[in-house]
């Protein structure tokens, strides 16, 4: 996508305002900011990229080998709902060692122009989620297939989202189709469906474990595992 159909960061707000029948403020009141993260479901950091503003430097704060694992997502997948809620709780329940986190650092490859694509792809940074490790999720929860260059590819503006990709980042960010269509401009397909409540709150689980060890995350894999067990 061009930068010339990027638009201005009070047109996207405003837009995602309009979606969920908010009247648009600019510039963004604190206020403003938590009226439209109730309405939109959207994570507060999330607005923030999209309004161009700064994202608290804890929120970079990663252990960049860890992140959402496959085996992870699926495993709550195929939970009950008071499993999955179980899970959640646990994963919120568990902070990092003092000192086993630091700043993420962008690769040279992942500097993207401004685009939706590129808003797209730091709030998965923002999940720990790199190219890799957001192709193999979107797949298990949206049935979205995609090469982690494509995803690559969406950032940097060299692969147009559609409406398949338009599904596929609303189940993996856990965002409402309509409203990822409003903020994009991108005309969902006949066939889109909203996100299950599984896929919901497998998205919010990938929200919880951000700030997770690589060794924390193994650990809350198993405990997803006995869950599925009972």
């Amino acid at each position: 996508m061009t930068p010339s159909a990027y638009p201005e960061p009070d047109v996207r707000l405003a837009r995602l305002a309009d979606a969920v029948g908010l009247p648009p403020t600019w510039p963004p009141t604190d206020e403003s900011l938590a009226d439209l993260a109730q309405r939109t479901e959207l994570h507060p950091h999330d607005l923030l990229l999209v309004a161009d503003l700064p994202v608290p430097a804890t929120a970079w704060l990663l252990d960049e080998m860890a992140g959402a694992s496959s085996s992870l997502v699926s495993r709550s997948l195929a939970l009950t709902a008071s499993g999955r809620q179980l899970l959640r709780t646990r994963a919120r329940s568990m902070t990092a060692p003092v000192g086993a986190l630091a700043p993420r650092k962008p690769r040279p490859y992942e500097q993207y122009p401004p685009g939706f694509g590129s808003l797209l792809l730091r709030m998965l940074a923002l999940r720990n989620l790199n190219w890799s490790g957001a192709a193999k999720v979107m797949y298990l929860m949206s049935g979205v297939c995609k090469a982690a260059s494509t995803i690559g590819a969406v950032g940097r503006g060299a692969k147009e989202l559609d409406a398949e990709l338009l599904d596929g980042f609303a189940a993996t960010l856990g965002i409402r189709v309509p409203l990822l269509a409003a903020l994009t401009g991108v005309r969902p397909s006949a066939e889109s469906r909203e996100p299950t409540p599984e896929v919901l709150d497998t998205a919010s689980l990938i929200w919880e474990v951000r700030h997770l060890t690589r060794n924390q995350e193994a650990e809350l894999t198993s405990y997803a595992q006995a869950l599925g067990r009972n």
